[in-house]
């Protein structure tokens, strides 16, 4: 899995198709990713104690990791990740040449 918390995407397929936002969270197990503002669900609380009313939550929900795209910091188009060495240390490179790194 090519893609690290923190970088900027954009979605590729699926009902969300053409946002764009950075990763929080990244499942490599799972292959699965977690973009701020993207396939965000409702989810109903009950009422408790503490919040007798109850309430309705935003949740964002992981989805597959072959959904999102980098984007290039170059282009700032959706872009493929190659590995390389620069100064003996692997970092990732876009297709238009760009250290993401």
């Amino acid at each position: 899995m090519n893609i690290k918390k923190g970088d900027k995407v954009i979605v590729i397929a699926g009902a969300d198709k053409g946002k764009t936002g950075t990763v929080q969270r990244v499942y490599p197990k799972l292959n699965k990713v977690v973009v701020e503002g993207v396939n965000v669900h409702k989810k109903h609380k009950k009422p408790t104690q503490s919040t007798p009313e109850g309430s309705i939550v935003d949740v964002y929900v992981p989805f597959d990791a072959s959904n999102v795209a980098l984007i290039d910091p170059k282009t700032k188009k959706a872009t493929r990740v190659h590995m390389g060495e620069v100064k003996g240390k692997k970092v990732r490179i876009a297709k238009s040449g760009e250290v993401l790194d």
